[in-house]
């Protein structure tokens, strides 16, 4: 697999949320603080899916300067990043790359506002001419 479709998981996501709300470097018993109510889920495996997450390059962490055995997390990928490769990996998964078919899909598969046809439509316009991979 390429490095560029790596994604979080549906409960590494969650933790990840954390990190793009706060925007600064976090340590583990800070996520599990401001994830309790929102994930039933140990403080022990939530420190396993940060390590994940390391493991994925998604985050990165630094020893804490007054305490060694602190770890402070950082996101290395912004949650734009994350979408665009989860967006890719679902069109390759369900649609064998076909990403007019996916977008057709999705579209026919939900009833939309007049105000939210008009935002795809401008979204449309605007990438008329742009090549993307």
């Amino acid at each position: 697999m390429k490095n560029d479709c790596i994604t979080p998981s549906e409960s590494e996501w969650i933790i990840m949320e954390v990190f793009w709300e706060n925007e600064t470097p976090l340590t583990s018993s800070t996520v599990i603080q401001k994830l309790q109510g929102k994930l039933d889920m140990t403080p022990k495996m939530v420190r396993v899916l940060m390590n994940r997450l390391c493991q994925k390059g998604i985050l990165d962490y630094t020893h804490d300067e007054k305490d060694a055995r602190v770890y402070q997390y950082t996101a290395l990928k912004t949650r734009e990043e994350c979408l665009k490769s989860k967006s890719q990996k679902f069109v390759n998964s369900y649609f064998s790359g076909n990403k007019t078919a996916a977008l057709a899909s999705l579209i026919q598969s939900i009833a939309l506002s007049d105000e939210q046809i008009s935002e795809l439509e401008e979204i449309l316009e605007n990438s008329k001419g742009k090549v993307r991979k």
